[in-house]
């Protein structure tokens, strides 16, 4: 008796999507980001197709309370080039944006394709808390 792989259609993955709010307050960014990548990639569902976008939407809301271990609040340094000569610039943990940071955090940690691309908009992160919504799907991490 063969076993087959099932895969999952585009279409089904688009019916099955659900949307997540998740809480950053308090929470260590790295596992809080691991956490939403899996969620925006679908390797939560058992129907998890690499090739297919089976990922949920994930709102994160009270990223301004995100915490680090360490002396990372005083020491870590995030860098970016502007693409000119002597264009790099450093930014200093504390003085950055709390959403550019848990953004950055999660981009990281999706793969650098296309598809993860297409799966990075359907993050949404905000500084402070939103309205309550009876569509959405709260999560305790």
């Amino acid at each position: 008796m063969e076993k087959f792989t099932r895969f999952v259609s585009k279409e089904e993955a688009e019916k099955n999507r659900k949307t997540y709010v998740l809480d950053a307050s308090g929470k260590i960014l790295g596992r809080f980001a691991s956490e939403v990548a899996k969620i925006l990639r679908g390797k939560h569902k058992a129907d998890f197709t690499p090739n297919i976008d089976t990922g949920d939407k994930v709102i994160v809301i009270n990223a301004d309370k995100i915490a680090v271990t360490g002396a990372k609040e005083a020491q870590k340094i995030y860098y970016r080039y502007t693409g000119y000569i002597g264009g790099q610039k450093k930014t200093r943990y504390r003085d950055a944006l709390k959403k550019n940071i848990v953004l950055h955090a999660i981009k990281g940690m999706m793969p650098k394709t296309k598809l993860a691309r297409k799966q990075m908009k359907k993050l949404e992160i905000f500084p402070s808390d939103i309205s309550e919504d009876k569509n959405f799907i709260r999560v305790r991490i």
